[in-house]
C-alpha cells in the first residue's frame, strides 16, 4: 500500500494514558514527515490544548481537525473551515439538557473559547488545569457553538431522540462525556477536506484510533488502525490492531511503514 498521509487521534492514541508523547512515537510521526507523508491530527480537542500537548516541531509539520471535524485548519495549503451549530440548537440543547440532566456539567466551545453554565472541575477530564469562562445561561443560548459538551452520568436516549437528524452526537470517555457538533461536522469529513486540498486519495490515508468519534475514520480511508486500548467496535473495523497508547501503538505501525517505504526506494 502506498501511504500519503498519516491521519492521528491524540487521546487514547497518540497521547499516553499520562497525556504525555513518547519520544519513539514522536520520531516516528517525524521520520514519515521527512519522507513526504502529511501528517494530519484528528482530535475531539481545541487548538489551545493540542498546542499545549505537542511539541512545536510537530504543530508546525500537521495538519489539523479540531473539535471532531468542527474547526479544521490547515497552513500548508490555506484550508481554513468552521462549521459550527446554529445559536437556535445551541438554545434548544441547553434546554433540553437542563430540564433532562440537572446534575450534568454543560459547557460550549466557540473557535477557542470554552465556556460553562457552573465551574467545572477539568484536571481529570481534559489533562489541562485551565478551565472554562462561567458565563449567563442567556448568553450561552445565543452562541453558535463549535461543540456543545455534557458530562455526567445519564441516559443519552433523550437527546438522541430530538436531536440526532440535527446535529452529530457522540458518547465518548467511558459514557462521560457527549459530544455535539454540527451535522456537517465529522473527523472523516475534516481529513477529507485536508485530503483533497493536498490531492491525496482516500485510499492512501493510513488512520489510526481509539473511540466512537473515530468510526467514520475506518469506515472511509485506507488502513484503519484500531489502538490495543480501542472499543470492540473499532477493532472490528481495523484492518490492524497495534499496541495500546501507553505500549507506543502509533511508533510499532509507523516503524513498519517507514521500513517498508525504504525497501521500496532501494
Amino acid at each position: 500500500m502506498r501511504v500519503s498521509a498519516v491521519v492521528l487521534d491524540l487521546d487514547g492514541t497518540l497521547l499516553q494514558s499520562n497525556k504525555q508523547i513518547s519520544i519513539r512515537n514522536v520520531r516516528a510521526v517525524r521520520q514519515c514527515h521527512s519522507l513526504g507523508i502529511k501528517i494530519i491530527f484528528a482530535t475531539a480537542r481545541p487548538p489551545r490544548t493540542v498546542n499545549h500537548f505537542l511539541p512545536n516541531d510537530l504543530l508546525r509539520l500537521g495538519s489539523f481537525v479540531y473539535y471532531n471535524g468542527a474547526y479544521i485548519q490547515c497552513s500548508h495549503t490555506g484550508t481554513a473551515l468552521h462549521k459550527p451549530i446554529p445559536a437556535s440548537l445551541t438554545a434548544a440543547v441547553l434546554d433540553r439538557c437542563i430540564r433532562e440532566y440537572p446534575e450534568s456539567e454543560l459547557s460550549l466551545e466557540v473557535l477557542d473559547e470554552w465556556l460553562s453554565l457552573k465551574h467545572m472541575e477539568v484536571e481529570m477530564l481534559v489533562g489541562v488545569s485551565s478551565g472554562p469562562t462561567v458565563t449567563p445561561l442567556e448568553q450561552l443560548r445565543k452562541q453558535a457553538a463549535t461543540k456543545i459538551l455534557v458530562t455526567g452520568s445519564f441516559s443519552v436516549k433523550p437527546l438522541f431522540e430530538e436531536f440526532s437528524s440535527l446535529l452529530h452526537i457522540v458518547v465518548t470517555d467511558q459514557g462521560r462525556v457527549v459530544q455535539i457538533s454540527s451535522r456537517e461536522a465529522s473527523k472523516e469529513q475534516g481529513v477529507a477536506t485536508i485530503c483533497s486540498a493536498y490531492g491525496i486519495p482516500e485510499e492512501e490515508v493510513v488512520v489510526f484510533g481509539d473511540d466512537y468519534n473515530d468510526v467514520g475514520l475506518f469506515t472511509c480511508f485506507g488502513w484503519p488502525v484500531a489502538m490495543g486500548n480501542a472499543i470492540p467496535e473499532l477493532k472490528q473495523l481495523a484492518k490492524e490492531i497495534t499496541g495500546t497508547n501507553d505500549e507506543d501503538g502509533v511508533a510499532l505501525v509507523l516503524e513498519r511503514i517507514l521500513s517498508e517505504t525504504v525497501i521500496d526506494d532501494l
